[in-house]
């Protein structure tokens, strides 16, 4: 199962169990991507510490392990690499490739598109109602409920300060708390707040409006 994993939640495992039962799959392997070239753009978490969250993520279940072929890969993240190198650790195993459906849309655009096809069927795991256009020769559509939840909400929660409990596993929400990840967003909003304060402050100090500078009560 490929992704960012930035970070993990609950959908990104309930889509791989669901996977596992319905395709009768021996073994998931979750690849956190090292450098995404889709996001080359974009803040994207440090990726031991992605790896790291995988890792406590999938502890409990046996059926789940963890690879680090992406992250330790010089370079910009492609499947076609990933693939590639899972085949050669598993040469007598038969690959699925599980991700979002909203990649999977993409994926006629991927690095050596059509080599894809030979090593992996693909599997693309939706919620509900969502529907996937441009679907490839060799594509599996799974319904998930449980991936309407999104890292990208868990990491806007956690940097407005709301809780995720529930949404990612209860060790990964410890990481997170731990390493102070995704909070940048919060940091710097009560960062502009005392900022705010101290002028606020000084304006009084200097004969501002009176009205700006709480008053003492009592």
């Amino acid at each position: 199962m490929g992704g960012t994993f930035d970070p993990i939640h609950h959908g990104h495992l309930v889509a791989a169990s669901e996977v596992a039962s319905v395709f009768d799959l021996d073994e998931v392997v979750f690849v956190p991507t090292g450098q995404p070239w889709q996001k080359a753009d974009k803040d994207v978490t440090a990726a031991e510490h992605r790896y790291l969250m995988t890792v406590i993520a999938t502890a409990s279940n046996p059926s789940f392990t963890v690879s680090r072929v992406d992250i330790e890969r010089p370079g910009p993240t492609f499947t076609i690499d990933t693939l590639r190198d899972l085949k050669v650790q598993r040469p007598d195993a038969q690959l699925f490739f599980i991700t979002g459906a909203d990649a999977m849309a993409q994926i006629l655009t991927w690095k050596n598109a059509e080599e894809l096809w030979s090593l992996a069927h693909f599997i693309g795991v939706t919620r509900p109602g969502h529907e996937l256009n441009g679907r490839g020769r060799d594509v599996s559509l799974l319904e998930v409920p449980a991936m309407a939840i999104s890292s990208t909400d868990c990491r806007r929660r956690v940097g407005e300060g709301k809780p995720v409990w529930y949404l990612v596993p209860d060790g990964v929400v410890q990481y997170i708390a731990k390493h102070r990840l995704y909070r940048a967003r919060r940091e710097d909003d009560l960062s502009s707040r005392v900022e705010d304060r101290n002028v606020l402050s000084t304006e009084g100090e200097h004969g501002g409006n009176p009205s700006s500078v709480q008053q003492p009560t009592g």
